[in-house]
């Protein structure tokens, strides 16, 4: 691990799904049609090497994570130089990378997710002091091994439980050939809680849906996912939204409620959406996505979002916004007790769109893996 004044990262090709078309689901008369968008822009306030995620930082900065190794902070003048360069222990080789970063809600400890030369996700901690990464306390939290190098899913988030969230994909290939989505024995193609800071390498939240049962990983919080490559947890009401990347036919968001106790099933690989995927069975506690979209036109591969806490764009206010990397179009969503309401389009296009950030002042910012990060604003 370096740490550096001087940028060095460089991008791989991205990765994340086949690169088939897609569209959105034609709605019936018993869906929701799309609504009328809030007037946004795209406003690009710096150029990266391949961003592939971002946090909300110490003093509002938000901090920008570039795939290959380095990250760095955002500034009213763009990007700084790296504060972090990871490039030597990380190869851009498939879906790996530096995937996810987050910061505890003190801003005391960062957290990267990255895969290793091994191919291996690991995450790590260090120490933040005045604002600034202490790299002599770096130490590992948890690890992974993974089959293949795609699916590897990658992203990090803090609930408002205070909790580590850490997404997996299925181990990668195609069709999840090892059955890891509905396999509790292991982490793979699941959302996991643990508590970084309450034991060595970390602790496991009494509280977790399969602590102490027999065959079952206790670091699970939800299974039956394929990639969740982006999910967040709304700013307002503490939901949680996963966006899950699509085997050929279906993509699909998975939302949950604050008061979740966990365990949800959201059905891969017996599922493909709401759908039975290669003649698999749905099984008895799926929890269908709260929406999907087919592939046949626009996209290929989900881009998960984040519900829109802003002050700057009224009528976005409570709107989940996210994209499809192949597609770029944002689009929004507004749920109601789990249950879509409204669907809508914002008129804007940001490219390949890789990953939200929110910033903490409940702001968007957009990331495409060809350079761009922009911010949402009101047109």
């Amino acid at each position: 691990m370096k740490v550096r004044t001087r940028s060095s990262a460089i991008i791989g090709a991205l990765f994340l799904a086949v690169t088939l078309p897609l569209t959105l689901t034609t709605a019936s008369a018993d869906e929701p049609s799309a609504a009328p968008s809030a007037q946004v822009v795209l406003t690009e306030v710096a150029r990266a090497q391949g961003p592939s995620a971002g946090a909300a930082g110490p003093d509002g900065k938000v901090w920008i994570a570039e795939r290959a190794g380095t990250v760095r902070v955002l500034g009213d003048y763009g990007l700084s130089d790296p504060v972090l360069d990871i490039s030597d222990e990380t190869t851009t080789d498939g879906e790996r990378g530096l995937l996810g970063v987050a910061f505890d809600p003190e801003f005391a400890h960062f957290y990267i997710s990255y895969t290793d030369l091994e191919g291996t996700s690991t995450i790590d901690e260090f120490a933040v002091a005045d604002g600034q990464l202490q790299p002599d306390t770096r130490r590992t939290v948890l690890t992974q091994e993974q089959p293949y190098p795609n699916h590897n899913g990658g992203d990090i988030k803090f609930g408002p439980d205070g909790y580590l969230y850490i997404a997996f994909g299925d181990g990668g290939s195609g069709g999840d050939p090892h059955g890891n989505g509905q396999n509790l024995d292991t982490l793979l193609g699941k959302i996991l809680r643990i508590d970084p800071r309450g034991g060595e390498p970390y602790a496991i939240p009494s509280d977790n849906p399969f602590v102490a049962e027999e065959g079952a990983k206790d670091e699970i919080w939800a299974y039956g996912l394929r990639n969740p490559w982006r999910f967040s947890f709304d700013a307002g009401t503490g939901d949680l939204l996963i966006g899950d990347v699509g085997q050929s036919e279906w993509e699909e968001i998975d939302w949950a409620p604050a008061s979740s106790k966990g365990g949800e099933n959201y059905g891969w690989s017996s599922m493909e959406g709401n759908h039975p995927f290669r003649g698999g069975t749905e099984p008895a506690n799926h929890v269908p996505p709260v929406h999907e979209y087919d592939r046949s036109g626009l996209g290929c591969s989900v881009t998960g979002g984040f519900v829109y806490r802003g002050e700057a764009i009224a009528d976005l206010a409570g709107s989940y916004v996210y994209s499809d990397y192949c597609d770029g179009t944002l689009r929004t969503l507004r749920i109601e007790d789990g249950a879509v309401t409204e669907e809508g389009d914002l008129g804007v296009q940001g490219g390949e769109v890789i990953s939200f950030v929110e910033a903490g002042d409940g702001e968007l910012y957009v990331l495409a893996i060809g350079g761009a990060v922009s911010r949402l604003d009101p047109a």
